[in-house]
């Protein structure tokens, strides 16, 4: 929206204090209290973009966004967690250098952070968390790359920054004097307006921007593209389409994209990268306009869900020319050429009639 969650908003009263106090990461959110005070407007805003563009670029000011984040939010060290973030972000980094090589300009830091609720987020100085929450929620790691993509997504194209640019004339202006903060209490105060600013969601059209960035990336990967596509019917299997509390808080504030239209917006790229071949329709996925397989729920999927994954195996490999070459059953797994397609579980038909058929329509 997964992630969505790195820009714009939060809520700031401005109430003066009676005495002028300086600034530290300790008392971040006092800033409300402080009134602009015989500053200009250029001058104040020129300040803090360029505080801005040290935490977000510079490497020292980087290290302060990854720091300050890691102390307010703590750090989980669950060892398998963390192998499993480790793994997503070596092949997502890998998959997004492949369309955009400025990564390597400027590599992420990240970590795993403990609160079980579901959300990441990336902020300035692409710096991302990943809540342990998202883990309980979803278990496959092909679904979580999609969230970790969009997140990377939000950063490739400084979304954090330039929306911070812009909160700057509706909060920061509002409540910063440099004559009270400056220096290293303004970088504090930037840095901590910028955590704020990282757990609530972008705008609608930064969001659609993610989540195509996040579908370039999943398609330069290993991991199945048809996970884009599933982890939004997930959402409104578990939450409805439009839910606007708990985990539907990261993947559709209220002037977000709905969860269908996020869903279908993949659907239409799955179908497309197929070559026009492969459809969905309630759960069947069609080869060529015929029936295929409508696959059972498993594996806590629901068959929605699991058929996204079953198209985006074929998407794959008509985009492969995996096509070129026949179908089989390996044991319960069905096969066209090198590319498996789905696995049969207790409730799909068994693996060779599937073959059987899709060698017919393909």
């Amino acid at each position: 929206m997964l992630l969505s969650a790195s820009l714009v908003g939060g809520e700031l009263a401005i109430a003066p204090p009676a005495t002028a106090e300086a600034f530290s990461l300790s008392n971040i959110n006092d800033i409300g209290s402080i009134v602009v005070t015989g500053v200009k407007y250029a001058q104040l805003r020129s300040q803090i973009k360029q505080q801005t563009d040290y935490l977000d670029n510079d490497p020292n000011g980087r290290q302060v966004m990854y720091n300050d984040w890691r102390n307010k939010t703590g750090v989980d060290y669950n060892e398998n967690l963390n192998w499993r973030l480790e793994n997503m972000m070596q092949n997502m980094t890998a998959a997004v250098r492949a369309v955009d090589a400025s990564i390597d300009k400027h590599p992420y830091y990240y970590y795993l952070n403990p609160d079980d609720s579901f959300n990441a987020f990336c902020g300035l100085g692409h710096v991302m968390s990943v809540n342990h929450g998202a883990f309980d929620y979803i278990s496959c790691d092909d679904e979580l790359a999609v969230i970790v993509g969009h997140e990377m997504g939000h950063g490739q194209k400084s979304h954090a920054a330039n929306g911070m640019v812009k909160t700057l004339d509706k909060q920061l202006l509002a409540s910063v004097a440099s004559s009270v903060a400056g220096g290293t209490d303004l970088t504090d105060m930037v840095a901590g307006m910028a955590l704020k600013n990282g757990v609530v969601h972008a705008t609608k059209s930064n969001e659609w921007e993610a989540d195509n960035l996040s579908w370039e990336y999943m398609t330069h990967s290993n991991y199945n593209p048809g996970a884009c596509a599933a982890i939004w019917q997930r959402v409104i299997d578990k939450l409805g389409n439009n839910s606007q509390s708990g985990a539907a808080l990261w993947f559709n504030p209220s002037d977000h994209p709905n969860h269908a239209a996020r869903r279908d917006n993949y659907a239409k790229k799955l179908t497309a990268y197929s070559g026009k071949h492969v459809t969905d329709k309630d759960g069947v996925v069609y080869v060529n306009g015929k029936k295929f397989v409508t696959p059972a729920p498993a594996g806590g999927m629901s068959t929605k869900e699991r058929s996204y994954f079953v198209m985006g195996n074929l998407a794959a490999a008509y985009h492969n020319g995996h096509n070129k070459a026949g179908v089989t059953a390996n044991g319960n797994t069905v096969m066209m050429g090198a590319q498996p397609i789905l696995t049969c579980t207790a409730g799909d038909e068994a693996a060779q009639t599937l073959a059987d058929r899709l060698n017919s329509i393909k």
